[in-house]
């Protein structure tokens, strides 16, 4: 076991798929001389070459779609794309190609690739850089969407998502890469894609989370417990597929739940998991379903951070009003 935060856990992950299977490729913009924009791909290029540990020009669409034809061609391309505000240009590549080959070439292709998002804020970052647009990946028929929140599930989970044989947006939290530590195994594991971690165990109210809110949420859960309030946590790891099975289990027996996620609230995945929880629990049900998010805005800059983002007193605080229903 080494202690690793979560960019160390990927770099990690990366290192051994790179080791075992030569047509794992990384490719990126700066993922090589620099180790990425992050660091995360620090040390790789020097290990397994410039073939391997690809510097792509400044062209998310082309990124996508180069790394597209390599998945079809037999190789297993990891790309990344700086900030999730640069990924928009790549979604054509990604809905029109990544997401529809399997179906539109009747499962004689398929593209076993990764698609890396460093997303979120929190970190003071200008205009595109800070954005959690996870929903419209998750909207996309094809794809798969994981959040890590973990080393452990960083590491394991794309260690599975390069191993899975359709295409996986791997979307990490960027104010979590150096802000959690925790023991991580040596060598080959992987956590499988479409379970949640039941993060803290309560029996008063469900709080619901995914990616960098999970700290946050954690936190409300303390505030709550010292008011007596027992709150479970959840984070859900992966978006596509969701484990709708241990939500359910999970407020059908505490009767409430609260939501939370840093992206806007209308069309945020937040409304997802509520539509399901209400078909799945409407008679378990003793509140309505809250949700905790960021504004109906674009990610203000530095200074206005602190508003946007759902703090633990908020999610403390939505819980609180769940239960006085």
């Amino acid at each position: 076991m080494t202690v690793r935060n979560i960019a160390q856990a990927i770099n990690d992950a990366l290192d051994l798929a790179l080791a075992k299977d030569s047509d794992v490729v990384v490719m990126g913009e700066d993922v090589g001389r620099t180790g990425g924009v992050f660091r995360v791909t620090d040390g790789l290029r020097d290990r397994y070459g410039a073939d391997r540990v690809i510097d792509s020009p400044v062209a998310e669409s082309g990124i996508v779609g180069v790394g597209f034809g390599m998945a079809v061609g037999g190789l297993k391309p990891v790309l990344e794309l700086q900030f999730m505000g640069f990924s928009y240009p790549a979604y054509d590549q990604v809905v029109n190609h990544v997401a529809r080959i399997r179906n539109r070439s009747r499962h004689r292709f398929s593209a076993p690739l990764v698609i890396r998002i460093p997303y979120g804020g929190g970190i003071g970052a200008a205009e595109h850089h800070s954005e959690s647009m996870e929903a419209i990946y998750t909207h996309v028929p094809g794809l798969k969407v994981v959040v890590p929140a973990t080393p452990y599930d960083a590491k394991g989970m794309l260690l599975a998502a390069i191993e899975d044989p359709d295409p996986v947006i791997f979307l990490e939290p960027i104010r979590l890469y150096r802000a959690v530590k925790e023991e991580v195994p040596e060598g080959w594991l992987t956590q499988p894609l479409g379970e949640a971690r039941v993060e803290r165990e309560g029996e008063d109210v469900t709080l619901i989370t995914w990616g960098a809110m999970t700290k946050e949420t954690r936190e409300a859960a303390v505030l709550l417990e010292e008011n007596g309030i027992s709150a479970e946590v959840i984070d859900l790891r992966s978006l596509v597929p969701l484990d709708i099975e241990t939500l359910t289990e999970s407020v059908q027996r505490t009767g409430r739940a609260v939501i939370v996620h840093e992206a806007p609230r209308t069309g945020g995945f937040g409304a997802e998991v509520a539509a399901l929880l209400q078909e799945n629990c409407l008679f378990d049900l003793a509140a309505p379903i809250r949700r905790v998010t960021g504004w109906d805005t674009v990610f203000p800059l530095k200074r206005s951070e602190h508003h946007y983002l759902p703090g633990a007193a908020r999610i403390a605080a939505a819980a609180t009003q769940v239960m006085e229903v």
